[in-house]
């Protein structure tokens, strides 16, 4: 059964009888079946003009940046190229990687061929983020993508000291989101701590194989077509530069939007056991969030702004999500569960500020006011440099204040 990670009040689905639950599975299923059988031309035709418009933006983009040594060529350059990198990656890479498009049969456009302008090989991102995040969505401990391995993302995790840094690791974890994406594939945290001679030849094979990716990578952007550029070397390297870093942090915000914000639920380990297929399908719910917005912003995250939809359904074609969206809703709805969508400023900072929120010991921000924030922050030094025994008698001070303020 479908477990919630800490819930101290009612749980969201409480109100649910096995029953429900797999009912709520057929008509998901229904749903799903629905878009199977009319898939057709003209998705088909969707996917070629979006990679077309790509591929011609991006070459657009790159021959403008020859001339980049003039500041107005350098900006339309970085700024096609900024949105090309972008639409490369969300809409079309990750969703043909996806398997999305792999009924039309082309070997051009299909998940076993595709490989993306991303440090991580599409092999190797295929495994960790197709079968194992759309597996174990939401898991603590199990799903890599929940704090990329490298931050508290629940309560029921210990606080430790170093998770006060984690609001500045995942802001440089955003700014090279590509890089830290290759190395959670690799389970870096995981390998590293093995001594090297005793490291598995599986992690050797895939370590070379994304070294040789990023310098790969690195070659195109900051070597060959900055060279192309003659005199304008050096404004395009910054250029390539710039355009990484604004599609890297603008994929890392649309992801950390559909999986940590506020009120997004996390799962236990044994939620997975036994689970069923409406099971399943209540922990892509509960475990995901949606962005609200126009056609155009839904585009330019891949549709991951349908993150709710693409979870339940992830091998269904992007641009039918949208469609389907007012379904899965109702659905929501006739269960008595929340779907949860806001606008992108909302989620981001809702996402950011959980960040925070977790990177501080249980309740001390819900406790903290201006006025009491100098015995606040001495508590938490204390936290910070006297052991485990002063945190333990710490915490418990401070659950203590917690339930007396939800009490009062």
């Amino acid at each position: 059964m479908t477990t919630l990670q800490k819930k101290t009040g009612i749980s969201p689905i409480a109100h649910l009888s096995p029953e429900d639950i797999e009912l709520l599975g057929i008509e998901l299923d229904a749903i799903r079946q629905s878009i199977l059988d009319t898939r057709g031309e003209a998705d088909a035709a969707y996917i070629h003009k979006v990679i077309d418009a790509q591929r011609k933006l991006e070459l657009a983009s790159r021959a403008v940046l020859l001339f980049s040594l003039f500041p107005p060529a350098w900006f339309v350059g970085t700024a096609g190229l900024s949105v090309a990198k972008i639409i490369e990656n969300m809409e079309i890479g990750h969703n043909v990687m996806h398997g999305q498009w792999d009924w039309m049969r082309d070997p051009k456009i299909h998940s076993t061929t595709w490989e993306w302008d991303n440090a991580s090989p599409a092999d190797q991102w295929k495994h960790s983020h197709n079968e194992l995040h759309h597996t174990y969505t939401n898991v603590v401990g199990k799903d890599n993508d929940l704090g990329y391995g490298i931050m508290r993302v629940d309560e029921d995790q210990k606080w430790v000291p170093l998770y006060l840094a984690q609001p500045l690791w995942n802001f440089i974890n955003a700014c090279f989101f590509e890089y830290g994406i290759a190395a959670y594939d690799l389970e870096l945290g995981k390998n590293l701590a093995i001594p090297k001679e005793k490291r598995s030849k599986d992690f050797k094979d895939r370590a070379k194989q994304t070294l040789a990716k990023i310098r790969k990578q690195a070659t195109k952007d900051y070597v060959v077509h900055p060279l192309l550029s003659g005199p304008s070397f050096l404004h395009t390297v910054s250029a390539n530069f710039t355009a990484n870093l604004v599609r890297n942090l603008w994929t890392h915000s649309v992801i950390m939007c559909g999986h940590f914000p506020e009120g997004v639920e996390t799962f236990e380990r044994t939620s997975i056991e036994g689970e069923s297929r409406g099971e399943w399908y209540l922990r892509q719910m509960l475990g995901s969030a949606n962005i609200s917005g126009s056609s155009v912003m839904h585009f330019m995250t891949g549709n991951l702004s349908h993150q709710i939809e693409h979870h339940l359904f992830p091998d269904l074609p992007s641009n039918r999500y949208a469609e389907i969206a007012p379904q899965v809703q109702a659905l929501f709805e006739k269960f008595g569960l929340n779907y949860h969508s806001a606008p992108l400023p909302a989620q981001v900072y809702s996402a950011w500020h959980k960040v925070v929120r977790l990177s501080l010991p249980n309740d001390w921000l819900a406790t903290t006011t201006v006025k009491n924030a100098p015995e606040q922050l001495k508590m938490l030094w204390g936290m910070t440099t006297k052991g485990p025994k002063v945190r333990r008698a710490a915490q418990a001070r401070l659950t203590q204040q917690a339930r007396k303020l939800k009490a009062a």
